[in-house]
């Protein structure tokens, strides 16, 4: 996931798009009509996409701030400054308020 939403002073709210219900469906589908060969993968694929339904919103924030921080080259503390100035730098738009809220959501939920 590139960007999450529209995040300024004015707006500090991440759009979430969940759309694990209906990948789980079609992998359903695909299921039912699958072979013999081909139901070992799907049936785990329903599990993991499952697994991913089953993550809370907080969650998933925590895995996008790891995964911005992650593209833009940061390997050190999440909880620190220097966090918070690397997801700013990676993701322009992104106000202070918003930054130290999303860091909060990825120390309160490590790997």
């Amino acid at each position: 996931m590139k960007g999450i939403g529209s995040l300024s002073t004015k707006n500090n709210f991440v759009l979430l798009i969940r759309d694990t219900e209906i990948v789980g469906g079609a992998l359903r589908e695909a299921l039912a009509d699958a072979s013999p060969e081909e139901r070992p993968g799907l049936e785990r694929a329903i599990a993991l996409a499952e697994s991913a339904a089953a993550a809370t919103d907080t969650e998933l924030r925590a895995r996008w701030v790891r995964a911005r921080l992650a593209d833009a080259g940061f390997t050190g503390d999440v909880s620190s400054v220097a966090a918070v100035k690397a997801l700013r730098r990676a993701e322009r738009g992104l106000s202070l308020t918003a930054a130290v809220e999303l860091q909060k959501a990825a120390v309160a939920h490590p790997e």
